[in-house]
């Protein structure tokens, strides 16, 4: 997997995953066989899911927080592992961005996108 180099297009601050446009429901597929190594609510991330194999991690962002998956699951390259779901983030210090409803989100997410997260090798 090749290094992904920070993005600012639309948002509020720099990061190192790729934004996809997705709407909310759209399927998060496994990207390789691995593991579920972590199933949380993450910040800015949202609600999160981490699949790792090799010495990877990949990190699926703003997912559903109606899990179809745990940690500790063994997942094949291709399944559904979760579905595009909110763009809320709270304990965002400072945060401006608000969507319709007035929760706080990401001011890149506030339009139907998704954050495909970090890959890298630890």
């Amino acid at each position: 997997m090749g290094n992904v180099l920070p993005l600012l297009v639309g948002a509020s601050s720099s990061h190192s995953g790729i934004d996809i446009p997705a709407p909310p429901g759209s399927k998060f597929i496994a990207v390789h066989d691995g593991e579920i190594t972590f199933r949380e609510f993450l910040g800015a991330g949202g609600y999160t899911i981490t699949l790792s194999f090799d010495n990877y991690k990949v990190s699926y962002c703003h997912c559903d927080p109606n899990w179809i998956v745990s940690v500790g699951d063994k997942i094949k390259q291709g399944q559904v592992i979760g579905y595009v779901g909110p763009k809320i983030v709270y304990g965002v210090k400072g945060n401006q961005y608000h969507d319709a409803q007035g929760n706080p989100t990401n001011g890149a997410t506030t339009r139907s996108s998704s954050s495909f997260g970090d890959s890298y090798r630890w």
